[in-house]
C-alpha cells in the first residue's frame, strides 16, 4: 500500500512538474507586442510627445523591453513624402502589431498606402481626417486608421481672438504658414478671414514653401511693421519655431502660437490643444487594441484639455502689459 502510495505521489510530481515546464515553455514563446512609431518630424522635437505615450503605457501595465518593443522611424521633416513611405513599409515589413503615426495627412497616408490590415493610430493637429480620406466618419471610421485628431478651424478664430485681448490696440497682423500644408492653407484662406473681420483685425498671410523664404519674408515684415504676429501650423513651420520665435522677440512683435512648445521656447502666448495629453489618449487606443478592439469601431477623439500659455516675461520684453482678464484665463504663466 505504501509503495502504491510513493508511486501515485512520483507520478503527481511528474505531471506537475510536466505542466510547469509546459507553461514556462509558453511564456517564453509567447509573443510580445511590437508597436512601430513613425513620426514626421525627427527625434529631439518628438522626444517629449513619445514620452508622453511611453508613461501612459507603463501606467497601462506596459514595460518596454519586456512586454511590449515599440520601433521608432522619424522621417526628419520637410520634404521627406518618399522617406515616410520607406519608413512605413519598414515597419510593416518589421510585422508590427500597431503603427503610432505623428504628423499631419502625407505621412498618415504613408502608413495607409503602406497597409490595410495593420492598425493606425494617428495623433493630428489640424486636419479634418475624413475630408482627408483617411476615415469614413468619426463616429465610425472604417479600415484600420483611428486615433486623435484636432480640427483647428475653431481655434484659428479663438487665437486671433485672445490675441486682440492680449493687445488690444492691435489692428494688422502677419500670418506666416506653410503653404504645402493641406490642413492649413483652408483655414488660412478660409477661416481666419472671417474672424479677423469679427474682430475688426485686417491679416496679411504669408506663405511659406521653403526654409530659405523665412529671411526673405522677416525682411518684408521688418519694413511693413505689422501690429502682431500669428503663427499657423504645419509641419515647415513647427521644425522652424524657434526661428520664428527670435524674429518675434527681435522685433518686438506680439505673436500667438498653436503650441505651447513655441511658448517654452521663448514665444509669448499659445492657445492650443495639450499636446502630452493627446499622445497620452494615444497610448490607450492602443492598450485596446492589443486587447482585441479592432480600429474600425474605434471613435476618433478630438482633444479633451486646451491650453492657453502665457510667457509674461517675453511680453515684458517687448514692452507690453497683458490685461489682468487675460492673464487671468490662462492656464500657465511664464514669468
Amino acid at each position: 500500500m505504501i509503495r502504491d502510495q510513493n508511486w501515485v505521489a512520483i507520478v503527481a510530481l511528474a505531471v506537475i512538474l510536466a505542466m510547469c515546464g509546459a507553461v514556462a515553455q509558453a511564456q517564453q514563446t509567447r509573443k510580445v507586442p511590437r508597436i512601430g512609431y513613425l513620426s514626421s518630424s525627427d527625434p529631439s522635437t518628438e522626444s517629449a510627445r513619445a514620452k508622453a505615450i511611453q508613461l501612459e503605457l507603463r501606467e497601462l501595465g506596459y514595460r518596454e523591453g519586456q512586454n511590449i518593443t515599440i520601433e521608432y522611424r522619424y522621417s526628419g521633416g520637410r520634404g521627406t513624402e518618399n522617406r515616410a513611405a520607406q519608413l512605413a513599409s519598414e515597419l510593416v515589413r518589421l510585422n508590427v502589431d500597431i503603427i503610432v503615426v505623428a504628423g499631419g495627412i502625407p505621412i498618415i497616408h504613408a502608413a495607409k498606402n503602406a497597409t490595410k490590415t495593420i492598425p493606425i493610430v494617428m495623433v493630428s493637429g489640424g486636419i479634418d481626417p475624413v475630408e482627408a480620406g483617411l476615415i469614413e466618419s468619426l463616429a465610425r471610421p472604417g479600415g484600420n486608421v483611428t486615433g486623435i485628431t484636432t480640427l483647428s478651424r475653431e481655434l484659428g478664430g479663438k487665437r486671433l481672438e485672445l490675441l486682440k485681448e492680449a493687445v488690444p490696440n492691435i489692428a494688422r497682423v502677419a500670418v506666416l504658414y506653410d503653404a504645402a500644408s493641406p490642413g492649413i492653407v483652408p483655414d488660412v484662406k478660409e477661416v481666419l478671414p472671417v474672424a479677423a473681420r469679427a474682430l475688426q483685425l485686417t491679416i496679411q498671410p504669408w506663405e511659406i514653401r521653403a526654409v530659405d523664404d523665412f529671411e526673405k519674408v522677416f525682411a518684408a515684415l521688418d519694413k511693413q511693421r505689422p501690429d502682431g504676429l500669428y503663427m499657423a501650423g504645419g509641419r515647415l513651420m513647427n521644425d522652424n519655431q524657434k526661428r520664428i520665435v527670435g524674429f518675434a522677440s527681435k522685433s518686438r512683435l506680439p505673436a500667438v502660437y498653436p503650441s505651447r512648445e513655441a511658448v517654452d521656447a521663448g514665444g509669448m502666448m499659445s492657445y492650443g490643444a495639450d499636446l502630452a495629453d493627446s499622445y497620452r489618449l494615444a497610448a490607450t487606443y492602443v492598450d485596446k487594441i492589443l486587447k482585441g478592439a479592432k480600429p474600425a469601431d474605434l471613435p476618433v477623439e478630438q482633444p479633451k484639455k486646451f491650453d492657453l500659455v502665457i510667457n509674461l516675461k517675453t511680453a515684458k520684453q517687448i514692452g507690453l502689459t497683458i490685461p489682468p482678464s487675460v492673464l487671468l484665463r490662462a492656464d500657465k504663466v511664464i514669468k
